[in-house]
């Protein structure tokens, strides 16, 4: 069953609950999501995005993930 924006929208609001979040894509595979979050400060792009990669419990993992790509964009707020 294809993923939607909204549940990966809920597994990062799940960790990052204070964060400005933006998911798009609608074709079940392919989605670009913004996460603005306080707890990125002092953390370089690579430890943000694991933190978010994280937050998505293996729904990336392999083959049989039900997210096939995501375009990640992090940051702290100004």
């Amino acid at each position: 069953m294809p993923i939607t924006a909204h549940e990966i929208e809920a597994l990062i609001r799940a960790e990052f609950p204070d964060a400005r979040i933006t998911v798009q894509g609608d074709d079940g595979a392919h989605f670009a999501a913004e996460v603005v979050d306080a707890s990125f400060a002092g953390k370089n792009r690579v430890q943000q995005q694991r933190a978010v990669y994280a937050a998505l419990k293996g729904k990336m993992d392999g083959s049989n993930g039900e997210l096939h790509a995501l375009a990640l964009t992090t940051r702290a707020p100004d």
